[in-house]
């Protein structure tokens, strides 16, 4: 098969150019920013270049506003005339930005100071003698190519004007009429409809309370959200139909992303009243208020854009006691929050997805909904999975299938296009502009992130941090807001992404946080073909097979298993490529690096560079920004990294690198270094003072002192992930307050002690903006001062070891507005503390995951308490005559975890110290009948695992060498079926789960059925085990 490259650019409308306008404009922001830097920097330019930069500027400046002008107009409607000036001057401002940073990159080096200073050996006259000449003729070099740049920019702006048509009367191109295609919605037939029916009678039942005629005065508003194609306004049309015959009047309105108010509020007025004259905005609300005042109306406001817009709109709807209902619908999930009674639409089930299709490619004669053809059922079932339940994908595919026939070949051919390139049919163009409204509706800079996501495969789940800090190594991220980092502004895009629902978030289960996306590929295929014009990324995969671009920017290797290494894939040139990620399927074709010149990203991750691949012409690369070298099997990293000047972002995690080279300590301006915990940093990395992320940092007996210190000059640190390997904990505690103290902008910080519990309580005062906390074998003697939930806003992840723990301070806890993470340790054992505690209703409300460990009774959960909570673990001491029942209930160990409604897997770990037989079977039996009867555990989905208790007198503490001798008897649950899942605790116990709702455990081994016998056998050889299955 002939390789064929993909070629993927951006380019649509935008909405405003406040930031950064790389659809149109490449890098004209980028450039504007940096023609400045050269003016106002130390740069010894030649004579007239600063007065041609100068002009430079402002030309460009004046082009930026001029493409703004058009940019509200669909590309399929630009004059030819201004697609081509566009694209022109995206190609001038690469060619601008690449003459900047090379002029840049030849003037860094030594200081003034250091080049007027005497020197002071004859090697050292002939290095600096060497300097001065590059930097003459690096000079020269610019001054040259400034004078040929602004030539370009002139006969840019020349030929638009010199070419430009001339139009009678001034009057604009006639566009062409469009229809939008979603009207189709309000008008499709009931018995058309698939999988809608649950949805509407849920919406019903939160309009109307407890059945469809309830007469319930006051208001009720619904906002149904959710993204493009996913029946929004199906669903608000379908609990329309049903509901207008119980109200005096009715009206179905849409807004659109532009609204024309005052045609909207005559269309309201009209299907209100049945009567509408053309009078002023302000007339017709006033109308609408007087008509609606004592009237039980329904309204429903479809495709609401803007939270400004639904406050003029509800300023015509007034508030009665007539029992008045509202729908809105939109794609915006904070639009639906402040609106008010957000319902989020659920994708169709899989059973609903197969009806829909079937019935699309096959007709309402099938009447059982199934695939007539059996050759056809596996291919459908993968079609659908591509879908992900999304009714206007699945009715686009179908129309795509309906066309081909019952073709098994062809239908792969379809399935192999999803995400890659549908085509260009009516009904493919239909569904990409409708989910192109929420593309248009983006900020410009947004705009810019999102189409980047093209360079990723379908199907793939992106690391958030990782793509943030590529896109700023792009550039797309150029202008701070006061008292935001460019990664806070580049998180702030993510959110907004996730907020619009243009991508999809990815939770860690482990931790409760968002730490990856995907993109439907519905959407990666709306992507794809905005950025096709104007050849932003080149794309190599076995599906797409068009021309190949004469420029590639932007390259990306995804998929290519049959290599045919064709002339023009050799030949091409890579000198002005300025970013390359390639994916390990396709790394065989990955150029090599002396063809790179401009390169500013280079992302290898999960390519296997042990087998040839010489990283030793990196070190010429002196424009990468971003170097993602995770998971590539590389043992050492060049020591020519030192002159790589720019490089912000460094990744060389899950590689078997012992030690950075030194001179990465001349990176001074690096912003994030990610290594791992078996990587060692140089002495100096005190000097990358522009660093934000250090993680994962190990520091060792001989150098914590010395590391510690250094780190208390990286006052720009956002996260840090340190593991200190001492014995030496008393003083390292110390050293480790007087850091905490100095690193006032830390928002994520991890600190694990290997070697004994360091003390921690001189940390008095935490940064403002903390939101995860993790401080493993570091303990505090009471709650520490700063864990207030008036001082910690943002924290959602807390891993803490507190001595002594009161009621109080649990309460404090609860009320931390953003925890989702909470693994608490406490010593009441040890101090003797007995007593019981008890979380009350409306405590932890954000609460996912909870471990309460080491407490010395039991802790009871209230109604209301931790209403969002999954995942639980207890471990509480069982004493002899504990005190009085919990509750009024009968039982002491009542946990009262049948309050827990969200609960889906629970760990409580029993330990007995000087219980009586009847204590420990009674803790026993209430804790195995908790596990029975929660409401979780029979219920269709199976995610409630059940309960374990561990019988042990042992510190948990001891070493598994220590322990082996020592006979304990593990309690487990145990689900029956072919797989299950070994659990080994940090214990260590052994305790036997289904999979599913452990996929958070951290160490777990898979096993059959089979050799279950074989397996806990040997385990309880090796640990001394009785287990037992409950």
């Amino acid at each position: 098969m002939k390789m064929q490259l993909m070629t993927d650019g951006r380019r649509k409308k935008f909405q405003n150019i406040t930031h950064s306008m790389e659809v149109v404009t490449g890098a004209l922001p980028s450039v504007i920013t940096k023609l400045g830097d050269l003016l106002a920097g130390e740069f010894n330019l030649h004579k007239g270049a600063r007065g041609e930069i100068r002009f430079l500027q402002v030309e460009l400046e004046s082009m930026r506003a001029a493409l703004g002008k058009h940019s509200d107009t669909p590309a399929d409607q630009l004059d030819v005339q201004d697609r081509i000036w566009a694209r022109d001057l995206r190609e001038l401002s690469y060619d601008i930005e690449d003459a900047v940073d090379t002029f840049m990159v030849h003037h860094r080096g030594r200081s003034s100071s250091e080049l007027t200073s005497w020197p002071r050996s004859l090697k050292e006259f002939i290095h600096r003698s060497c300097d001065l000449l590059s930097r003459f003729q690096a000079r020269r070099r610019i001054a040259t190519e400034i004078r040929d740049i602004k030539r370009r920019v002139v006969e840019v702006g020349k030929r638009r004007e010199r070419y430009k048509v001339i139009r009678s009367g001034g009057d604009a191109p006639t566009k062409p009429v469009t229809v939008d295609p979603r009207l189709s919605a309000r008008y499709e037939k009931v018995t058309n409809l698939v999988g809608i029916e649950r949805a509407r009678d849920e919406v019903i039942e939160i309009l109307m309370g407890e059945g469809e005629t309830s007469m319930e005065q006051g208001e009720a508003i619904v906002s149904i959200v959710g993204f493009g194609g996913l029946g929004k306004t199906t669903l608000a049309n379908a609990v329309y139909e049903r509901l207008r015959a119980q109200f005096d009047c009715s009206a179905f309105v849409s807004v659109s992303r532009t609204p024309d108010l005052e045609k909207l509020f005559g269309d309201m007025l009209y299907q209100l009243a049945k009567k509408g004259d053309a009078v002023a905005c302000i007339s017709i609300i006033d109308k609408l208020r007087e008509f609606l005042e004592k009237k039980r109306y329904l309204i429903i406001i479809d495709d609401l854009w803007d939270i400004s817009v639904w406050k003029i709109i509800k300023c015509a709807l007034p508030e009665n006691n007539c029992g008045y209902r509202i729908i809105t619908t939109t794609r915006i999930l904070n639009v639906a929050e402040q609106v008010g009674g957000t319902y989020k639409l659920k994708p169709l089930s899989v059973d609903n997805s197969k009806k829909l299709l079937y019935r699309r490619i096959f007709g309402q004669q099938n009447n059982d909904d199934r695939c007539p053809d059996k050759e056809l059922v596996e291919i459908s079932n993968r079609i659908l999975n591509k879908c992900a339940g999304v009714p206007l994908a699945i009715i686009t595919i179908a129309s795509l299938l309906a066309s081909k026939g019952r073709n098994k070949m062809v239908w792969y051919e379809v399935f192999n296009s999803i995400g890659t390139g549908l085509g260009n049919g009516v009904d493919v163009e239909n569904m990409r502009k409708i989910l192109s409204f929420s593309y248009y509706d983006l900020p410009s800079n947004v705009r810019t992130c999102l189409l980047y996501l093209s360079v990723f495969p379908e199907d793939c789940t992106i690391e958030k941090d990782r793509l943030i800090w590529m896109w700023i190594a792009e550039g797309f991220i150029q202008f701070r807001e006061k008292g935001k980092s460019l990664f806070e502004l580049g998180e702030s895009y993510f959110n907004e992404l996730i907020n619009r629902s243009m991508i999809q978030s990815v939770y860690d289960g482990y931790n409760a946080m968002i730490k990856y996306c995907q993109v439907h590929d519905m959407i990666l295929d709306l992507i794809r073909s905005l950025s096709s014009e104007e050849n932003f990324v080149s794309i190599l995969n076995d599906v797409n097979h068009t021309s190949l671009a004469k420029k590639v920017w932007r390259l990306s290797l995804q998929q290519h298993s049959k290599v045919d290494h064709a002339t023009d894939w050799d030949t091409l040139s890579m000198q002005q490529v300025r970013s390359v990620v390639a994916f390990p399927s396709a790394f065989h074709l990955m150029p090599a690096l002396p063809r790179f010149s401009v390169l500013h990203v280079l992302d290898l991750d999960g390519c296997d560079l042990s087998q040839g691949y010489s990283l030793m012409y990196l070190g010429n690369l002196r424009h990468l920004r971003y170097l993602g070298l995770r998971h590539t099997r590389i043992a050492q990293i060049p020591a020519e990294i030192g002159s790589m000047q720019f490089l912000q972002t460094l990744d060389t995690r899950c590689n078997e690198v012992c030690i950075l080279p030194p001179s990465v300590v001349q990176l001074r301006g690096l912003m994030c270094l990610r290594i791992s915990n078996r990587t060692s940093v140089p002495i100096g990395i005190g000097s990358l003072t522009s660093l934000e992320e250090l993680s994962t940092l190990s520091i060792y007996n001989d150098s914590i002192s010395i590391v510690i210190g250094e780190l208390s000059h990286l006052t720009e640190l956002r996260v840090l992930d340190i593991v200190c390997q001492t014995e030496q904990v008393d003083s390292t505690g110390k050293q480790l307050v007087e850091l905490l103290r100095k690193l006032l902008k830390i928002q994520s910080l991890d600190i694990v002690m290997y070697g004994g519990d360091c003390n921690l309580d001189g940390w008095v005062v935490a940064p403002p903006h903390i939101r995860r906390v993790r401080l493993e074998r570091c303990w505090f003697s009471t709650l520490p001062v700063w864990v207030k939930p008036s001082l910690l806003q943002d924290l959602s992840f807390l891993w803490i070891a507190v001595r002594e723990l009161t009621q109080e301070d649990l309460e404090t806890l609860g009320g931390l507005p953003a925890l989702a993470y909470l693994n608490l340790k406490v010593d009441h054992e040890n101090l003797g503390i007995a007593g019981r505690f008890c979380v009350d209703g409306l405590l932890f409300p954000c609460l996912v995951f909870c471990s309460l460990c080491r407490f010395g009774g039991p802790l009871v959960f209230r109604q209301g308490a931790m209403p969002r909570l999954t995942s639980l673990r207890l471990t509480f001491l069982v004493r002899r005559n504990v005190g009085e029942t919990i509750g009024g209930d009968n039982c002491v160990y009542n946990l009262g975890l049948s309050d827990l409604q969200s609960l889906q897997d629970v760990i409580v770990r029993l330990r007995f110290k000087g219980a009586g037989e009847e204590e420990v079977e009674e803790a026993t039996a209430a804790v195995r009948h908790a596990a029975e009867t929660h409401p979780n555990h029979c219920s269709d989905i199976e995610t409630f695992a059940g309960v374990a208790v561990v019988k042990t007198n042992e510190d948990d503490n001891l070493a598994c060498s220590e322990e082996r001798g020592t006979r304990k008897r593990c309690w487990s649950w145990c689900v029956t079926g072919s797989w299950m899942l070994l659990r080994r605790l940090l214990c260590p116990a052994l305790l036997f789960f289904s999979g599913i709702p452990f996929s958070r455990v951290v160490q777990y081994y898979w096993f059959e059925q089979a050799n279950f016998n074989y397996e806990q056998a040997n385990w309880r050889q090796r640990l001394n085990y009785e287990i037992y299955n409950l």
